[in-house]
């Protein structure tokens, strides 16, 4: 299937009292570019997001958010830090001594400072990464299933706009015999008033103007832009990835535009020409947006 670059992916995923929120947004990129933001409890599993990515995307930006929320007891526990505890009591009694004031310290009171109690999460990481690995294939999976109902939709556009520059190569091909001929007729015109025809073998003359005419021929041109055509259908419909390979397609097709154009003196021609060139730019353009 083709696939467009542009895309989104939501997943919210529970299990054992474990949320996960995933969001994947995609955009064009001639490379694949990674930017990913998640909690500090998850770094050791950024390898793993990142190869996972990489499996299933070959190309574009791709910015992913997750967070994380563990509300399981199993994976809370409580941390005093006994020498803060300490501190803290010290500083008290000698607030109260100092200042002649009742010496109500309490285990209570004293808990109620900051930092004293912590509530730290012992993570499992083997079980949170089978848990992070599940809920971020289901957000991928969204995500593809829009850059694939994307990427159909472009994949018509870009159909048609290969069926018009075909219209337009015929209307080039109907011309072409007329290149050579007007060619000939000038070359042969010109020739005359420069030398004496009565000296100069008339069969040379004719050699020498089918030679110089040859060279302004496009149908050789004619012939690759074609197969260009055939090869860019072809692409579209074996699917993605083949962005980069259908770019380098649309280089070459604009090539042989620009030598038709530079060879040809026909008006009809020059006409073809600067339409070809506006249809094979909308392509290039819609190309941008393929995997």
């Amino acid at each position: 299937m083709l696939r467009s670059m542009t895309g989104f992916g939501h997943c919210e995923y529970t299990e054992n009292d474990i949320t996960f929120t995933i969001e994947i947004k995609t955009v064009n990129h001639r490379y694949i570019d990674i930017f990913l933001r998640m909690p500090k409890q998850l770094s050791a599993f950024e390898e793993l997001i990142r190869s996972l990515v990489s499996a299933k995307i070959q190309r574009g930006k791709i910015d992913i958010y997750i967070t994380y929320d563990n509300k399981s007891k199993d994976f809370q526990e409580v941390m005093l830090d006994e020498r803060l505890a300490k501190a803290y009591c010290e500083a008290l009694r000698s607030i109260s001594d100092n200042l002649g004031l009742r010496d109500d310290i309490s285990a209570t009171s004293l808990a109620r400072f900051p930092d004293i109690l912590k509530v730290e999460k012992q993570d499992n990481n083997e079980e949170v990464g089978k848990m992070l690995e599940k809920a971020f294939n289901l957000a991928i999976e969204k995500l593809l299933e829009m850059r694939t109902r994307e990427g159909e939709k472009l994949k018509e556009s870009l159909f048609a706009n290969l069926s018009t520059i075909e219209m337009f190569v015929e209307k080039i091909n109907e011309k072409a015999p007329l290149v050579v001929k007007e060619y000939k007729e000038k070359l042969e015109t010109r020739l005359m008033e420069l030398i004496d025809i009565q000296r100069v073998d008339p069969g040379r003359i004719a050699t020498e103007v089918a030679l110089f005419a040859d060279k302004c021929s496009i149908d050789e041109e004619l012939v690759r832009l074609r197969s260009h055509i055939i090869q860019m259908r072809e692409m579209l419909n074996v699917g993605s990835p083949v962005g980069k390979k259908a770019d380098f397609l649309i280089q070459e097709m604009n090539r042989e535009v620009n030598t038709i154009g530079s060879k040809a003196s026909d008006i009809d021609i020059t006409r073809n020409v600067v339409e070809l060139k506006s249809e094979i730019e909308k392509l290039r353009e819609q190309i941008q947006n393929i995997e």
